[in-house]
């Protein structure tokens, strides 16, 4: 038998997005502590948000190195600063996006052989189904990586499998996801893009054709988190899966912690003073993610909420955009900043997040229910109030608000897609924010459970990653069978 010792050579590919990058870049410190060697494919601005924990990596002897490549912008129809998600002028050029990443291909290809030892195996981004033609040139499996959880993934295949969009004319009608553990409804337009768009029907399909080929799949969750969902998503990947979440708690120390992502634009050590002075578990943490879409307008009554709620709070808005310089003014002109400075934060861009849950004066989360968001607040033991966007978000609202029974939803019924955002206006009125932050910070029974559910899946989640816990015995699993495979393809040599 050849030797398992023999070390494992990953190469991944991470999406060009921050919610995509940071979990991978979490996923490719936690096999270089096992031993393994890593290169992630990627671009150089791309990198720089990385650099600083990767760098700390390498440091501490961990065996993670860079293949960084031009990003072919202008060959795609892109304009050329647009390398990722955030620079992204609108998110109707997806598609030009995945076309330009899908140009990097050849370029891997040339410099496979390159690389000592051999990769034997591939991470991708669910989102490059071109990985798996590298995979096939050079006879190594892709195992994908999706960024969501085996709840939204399941939904996903038995809809692509029931064809019961067919049936459905309406993007506003209810219908049941078919086949599902729990009764989940959800309409047409809840769901993400990909699966219902005309315009990005070929690239969907060429996603699911990939995943299907692919030897396995990683997940960023914990088998006590969804456990009735992971046993029926193992059943249609025939035992490939392997949830090894959640991995922003691979991070231990504040530094790692702060320094997961782009640059905090706030100093970490002010914010944390700042937590203590509150009581625990007092905090409202409102952060509507790095893609947040939402004009001037409806900012504000969600800034008008906060400060009705009467309770402290940060507040978390983008940086560099249009609106972020209109609400900026709004905030000058009305003082809203001024009249709750003793008792609000706002940080503005880039937010230590992880550093901020983990803190004990944290007592709600007003999220976007972005998969890595989500995941970052259960497992700070912290209950959530949902406001979902776009893409798998009203997924994930179902499955925390319906399923774990951990949030309290905003009752947001469509996604508030690009380019429209005019004709929506304010969906959600600052009386509903206040009632629903005091929904779940408040001592009535039902809220009092609430807050007990979340505490204890934190406190399952910390298990989980732990040596001996159910993420931890799955990362083990996944490297022997990788291990193995190697093994077989040697002993075929």
């Amino acid at each position: 038998m050849p030797s398992q010792d023999k070390q494992l050579h990953f190469l991944m590919f991470p999406l060009m997005a921050q919610g995509h990058m940071i979990p991978m870049v979490d996923i490719a410190r936690m096999l270089a502590d096992r031993g393994a060697k890593i290169t992630i494919v990627t671009t150089p601005d791309n990198a720089a948000h990385s650099n600083r924990v990767l760098a700390r990596a390498v440091e501490a002897g961990l065996n993670i190195h860079l293949m960084q490549l031009k990003f072919p912008s202008k060959e795609a129809g892109l304009p050329e600063e647009c390398e990722n998600f955030d620079t992204m002028p609108s998110l109707d050029r997806t598609t030009k996006l995945f076309h330009a990443a899908s140009l990097m291909q050849q370029p891997v290809e040339k410099r496979f052989e390159e690389l000592k030892p051999r990769p034997n195996c591939i991470i991708a981004d669910m989102c490059f189904p071109w990985t798996i033609n590298i995979a096939r040139k050079f006879n190594i499996p892709r195992i994908s990586f999706p960024g969501i959880n085996c709840f939204c993934m399941l939904c996903l295949y038995n809809v692509h499998g029931s064809k019961v969009l067919d049936t459905i004319s309406s993007e506003t009608e209810c219908f049941l996801l078919p086949d599902l553990p729990d009764r989940i409804e959800v309409t047409k337009s809840q769901l993400p893009l990909s699966a219902i768009s005309s315009e990005l029907k070929d690239f969907h399909e060429q996603r699911m054709k990939a995943e299907i080929e692919s030897y396995g799949v990683i997940i960023n969750s914990f088998e006590e988190l969804e456990h009735a969902y992971i046993k029926e998503y193992k059943k249609v990947r025939n035992g490939k899966v392997w949830c090894i979440g959640p991995v922003s708690l691979y991070n231990k120390d504040e530094l790692d912690k702060a320094q997961r992502g782009k640059q905090s634009s706030v100093d970490e050590h002010q914010c944390l003073k700042w937590l203590d002075s509150w009581k625990p578990a007092s905090v409202v943490y409102a952060c509507l993610g790095s893609l947040c879409n939402l004009l001037t307008p409806q900012l504000i009554e969600l800034a008008l909420g906060l400060e009705a709620s009467n309770k402290p709070f940060i507040w978390v808005i983008g940086g560099g955009t249009s609106t972020t310089q209109e609400l900026e003014k709004w905030i000058k002109e009305d003082g809203f900043e001024e009249r709750t400075k003793e008792r609000g934060l706002v940080i503005r861009g880039w937010a230590p997040q992880v550093l901020i849950l983990s803190h004990p004066a944290v007592g709600v989360f007003l999220t976007h229910c972005g998969w890595n968001s989500s995941l970052e607040g259960i497992s700070a033991g912290v209950p959530l109030v949902t406001w979902p966007l776009f893409g798998d978000q009203f997924l994930n609202e179902k499955l925390i608000v319906h399923v774990l029974k951990i949030a309290v939803s905003l009752g947001l019924e469509e996604p508030t897609k690009r380019g429209e955002e005019e004709k929506v206006g304010v969906k959600v009125k600052r009386e509903t924010i206040k009632s629903a932050l005091e929904e779940v910070l408040n001592e009535e029974e039902e809220s009092k459970k609430r807050r007990e559910r979340a505490r204890k899946l934190g406190e399952m989640a910390k298990r989980a990653v732990d040596e001996g816990g159910s993420s931890h015995h799955n990362m083990t699993l996944f490297l022997e069978d990788i291990a193995q495979l190697e093994g077989k393809n040697q002993l075929q040599e």
